[in-house]
């Protein structure tokens, strides 16, 4: 190691001496002084380098789970960060090692796709339209207020194209000049392309015109309700008399026989990981999940026109769903009884930034009912068992444009983990010249919402990345298919029945299912553990769709 580096670890030592000491869980999320540790590490060794995202560079699970059976035994895993960053238009790898202020690898990525969009960089290009005389001369053409001119980013998408050979936004520009719902009050016709790393406008088109639709009435704030929709209701409060519940050591969360850990990343968002049930009977907690997290949410839209075709987001991977993470307000987001949890992530010039009140956990009691019977058949008694269901809930909320996302994972007595998607905010809308359904003439890719308004047609499809650890990490996936049997032999007066036809995945893509109305369960199975029986002890089972829940099941 040559004087300078030596120097430089100096420093790094006494001005982090926490970090280069720290005894972080493995897979605890980048604090705020490790943020500002890889900010200085890199920008020792590179001049304007931008960042797109810094995460951590979790352990092998082959290393964590040995580490995880005898954690006060063992040196802890290397505390290392993941950095994907940009400079001279090209795109780089960088794993950092904290504990030595060093810079393991760096490598250029050469494939398809480019990183994470900064906030930032959006911001910037967002603005660049107002300066722009030809935008300027179309704003005028509409007899529009360029004051009450704001813009958005839009990705490109991606169609077959070859590779594409720079970084390039659309920009779309909304007039909510009477309103403060933005979305609701599209400039139509007009795409800017901007190119992000010369940050300019490099391509510009006004192919048609159509009205800005009308403000009135599209004001969404409470105040500006009538009931019952507004003011808004008075909320109840949660007496919790003995405490939360639960208790937060870290990230690790533990609460009835559940214990988990929950992390945070500026693309995936929330993160559970490690989430294993206290088995009473044998005295253990036995494990159910080691990681989970949304791994994409992709929202394309259904209007093939040239102003709308492109439209095809990846909320995750394109613009960040940690990045995307409020601060959630107490006794609105969150009910009053909930506890809350900060994140932090790097900005374009690798600053750490808080983002409090970014988790917030609490015990739901919802009135429902868990668990119950009533019997009538013992002798003259009636016997009613009720077990009223209480949840935990880990809550992040994430503002995707004119979208919000409530993502919540549900923590049951029962065994349970359901994941659970409340979408929110307002529609995105296009501008039409119709006032009524019976003047369209042409497929408007949408709905008439209002006076030259249409929502147009699009879905939101989750893709969540499980790790599924039942009882151990050695699971197979069962498609247990309900297949129709038909009695032809007149061996009874049936003439039909169901019955389950298993099948076992061998390898990945055999697991793949065609999601529809036919019915179909997907059980995760430990093959080496079994009852007395002889059938497989521990099952985690998923709803049909897909999209609802993850249900771990000891039996």
């Amino acid at each position: 190691m040559d004087s300078g580096l030596k120097l430089f670890f100096l420093f790094c030592f006494i001005s982090f001496p926490s970090i280069c000491t720290s005894k972080h869980h493995p897979l605890d999320p980048l604090s705020r002084k490790e943020l500002t540790l890889i900010k200085t590490i890199l920008n020792k060794s590179y001049h304007n380098l931008t960042f797109h995202y810094v995460g951590l560079d979790e352990p092998e699970k082959t290393v964590l789970l040995p580490w995880l059976s005898r954690p006060t035994k063992k040196t802890l895993p290397p505390r290392r960060a993941l950095v994907i960053a940009r400079l001279h238009k090209q795109t780089h790898r960088i794993i950092v090692d904290l504990s030595s202020c060093s810079i393991i690898s760096d490598k250029l990525y050469e494939g398809f796709g480019y990183p994470l969009l900064t906030i930032e960089e959006q911001t910037t290009a967002s603005l660049l339209p107002l300066s722009y005389e030809p935008f300027l001369d179309s704003i005028k053409k509409r007899n529009l207020d360029l004051a009450s001119v704001v813009c958005s980013t839009f990705t490109v998408g991606w169609f077959g194209e070859e590779k594409m050979g720079r970084r390039v936004l659309k920009i779309q520009c909304f007039h909510p000049k009477d309103t403060v719902n933005v979305y609701v009050t599209p400039i139509e016709g007009i795409t800017l392309v901007v190119d992000l790393d010369e940050m300019k406008i490099v391509d510009y088109s006004d192919r048609i015109r159509v009205p800005v639709p009308k403000a009135e009435g599209t004001d969404y704030r409470s105040s500006m309700q009538k009931p019952p929709f507004g003011p808004s209701l008075a909320y109840a409060a949660i007496l919790e008399p003995d405490g939360p519940g639960f208790k937060i050591d870290g990230h690790k969360v533990s609460w009835a026989n559940w214990v988990f850990h929950v992390g945070f990343d500026v693309r995936a968002g929330p993160i559970i990981s490690l989430a294993s049930i206290y088995d009473v009977e044998k005295s253990k907690f036995r494990r159910v999940l080691y990681r989970g997290y949304i791994s994409e949410i992709f929202v394309p839209y259904m209007d093939p026109s040239p102003e709308w075709y492109y439209k095809t987001f990846f909320d995750s991977g394109e613009f960040g769903l940690g990045q995307g993470a409020v601060p959630l307000e107490p006794f609105t987001d969150c009910p009053t009884n909930a506890q809350f949890m900060s994140a932090y992530y790097a900005t374009q010039d690798g600053t750490p930034v808080k983002i409090p009140n970014a988790f917030c956990i609490f015990q739901k009691h919802a009135g429902n009912v868990m668990w119950r019977h009533t019997e009538y058949d013992i002798g003259d008694q009636v016997i009613t068992e009720i077990r009223t269901e209480v949840t935990l809930v880990v809550r992040m909320v994430i503002a995707s444009d004119n979208y919000d996302y409530i993502l919540d994972w549900e923590f049951k007595p029962s065994g349970s983990i359901n994941i659970k998607v409340s979408l929110t905010g307002v529609l995105g809308v296009k501008g039409v010249v119709y006032n009524h359904t019976d003047d369209i003439k042409n497929d408007t890719h949408g709905t008439l919402l209002a006076n030259n308004t249409v929502g147009t047609y699009h879905d939101h499809l989750f893709t969540y990345h499980l790790d599924l650890d039942v009882d151990g990490d050695v699971n197979s996936f069962i498609k247990n298919n309900l297949v129709t049997k038909r009695v032809t032999d007149y061996s009874s007066l049936r003439k039909s029945y169901w019955t389950i036809v298993s099948e076992t995945a061998k390898v990945e893509s055999e697991a793949r299912i065609q999601l529809g109305l036919k019915p179909i369960e997907m059980i995760v199975v430990n093959p080496n553990k079994k009852t007395k029986r002889g059938s497989s002890e521990v099952v985690s089972n998923f709803a049909h769709d897909g999209a609802t829940g993850l249900c771990s099941q000891f039996r």
